[in-house]
């Protein structure tokens, strides 16, 4: 059977090296932002010795800037990172991290020091003796884990960038610096504008990191997959034509078989997952950002019943589209 809307005078061999724009398309993909539901941010205050013990956060990114001195981030079985002021590092699914003025030093857990952190609030830390001192931006940006695909989660356990990489990146060094500074403003609205701004934050941030990763396929082999990275790209801006696993696999010149376990090997999910993961993000972008009728939703993000679309969105939202509709969490 023939695929709806594609070209078949564009067929190659996967094994082609990517055409100029593919790698962009898919950092795209990538960057594709995520549903934030809340944000908890915190400013820390420390003087050596000191050492924080963060668990992993579920469905949760996490964000720490560096605006003086100097910390040590560790992990079980991870090389220890120094940052220092100016830098910035992301744990895009809340990996669980210790940081410290020196690495081997033991610290406390966060729950101790910061008990409760419900998104929409802020917190500070003052810790530590009475050597020299940091100051750190740290914030958890929670996110809606029914659209976090498998491509997102595959990222590395941390990403770094230096005060270099983060000046260069005037919108992300600005950002940071108001959202670190002590005298923020506040006002109606603070919640949602603290929440926005994080989540551009956090794009700013990935934008460099992934671009690096382009040319580095040990930290993500899926960018020198030609023909699962074109695929990731089809399923992800064409999410609504009749795709089958049979059609991408044609689509992109490899056997059902081989395009199958590539995909869940560089992905992280199956196709039909990763298809299926795209339709509902768009599904709920559509009934929370836009006035669509929800009767015009199902066939817009691929699905030709709505009976089909409504017993899918359930089962991968626990809730029915209208519930999800009225539902919407506005900002926290």
């Amino acid at each position: 059977m023939e695929t709806v809307g594609t070209d078949r005078h564009d067929q190659r061999d996967p094994l082609d090296p990517p055409r100029e724009g593919e790698h962009e398309d898919l950092l795209s993909e990538l960057l594709r932002p995520l549903r934030l539901t809340g944000v908890f941010d915190s400013r820390w205050h420390v003087r050596a010795p000191w050492a924080i013990e963060g668990d992993a956060e579920r469905s949760c990114a996490v964000l720490h800037y560096v605006v003086e001195g100097h910390c040590w981030i560790t992990a079980d079985d991870e090389t220890p990172v120094e940052l220092h002021a100016g830098d910035l590092v992301v744990f895009p699914t809340g990996a669980a991290h210790r940081l410290s003025d020196r690495p081997e030093r033991q610290g406390v857990p966060l729950k101790a020091v910061l008990p409760e952190r419900q998104p929409g609030t802020s917190g500070e830390i003052v810790l530590g003796g009475s050597g020299p001192e940091s100051r750190l931006l740290c914030a958890g940006l929670h996110y809606d884990a029914g659209v976090a695909t498998g491509l997102y989660t595959s990222l590395p356990w941390a990403l770094v960038l230096d005060r270099h990489q983060v000046d260069r990146e005037p919108l992300l060094r600005d950002t940071l610096r108001l959202l670190a500074a002590p005298d923020r403003p506040v006002g109606p609205g603070d919640r949602l504008i603290t929440l926005r701004a994080f989540e551009m934050a956090l794009v700013l941030a990935l934008r460099p990191l992934l671009r690096e990763l382009a040319d580095n396929p040990a930290s993500l082999p899926l960018l020198r997959h030609p023909g699962i990275s074109r695929a990731v790209v089809m399923m992800a801006t064409r999410f609504a034509e009749p795709w089958t696993i049979d059609s991408l696999a044609r689509e992109v010149g490899m056997s059902r078989s081989a395009f199958t376990a590539a995909f869940r090997e560089l992905v992280g999910e199956s196709p039909a997952r990763y298809l299926s993961a795209r339709r509902m993000q768009e599904a709920g972008r559509l009934l929370t950002e836009t006035s669509l009728p929800q009767s015009a939703v199902p066939e817009r993000v691929g699905y030709r019943s709505a009976v089909g679309f409504h017993l899918a969105f359930r089962k991968w939202f626990g809730m029915t589209p209208g519930e999800y509709r009225s539902g919407e969490v506005r900002a926290a």
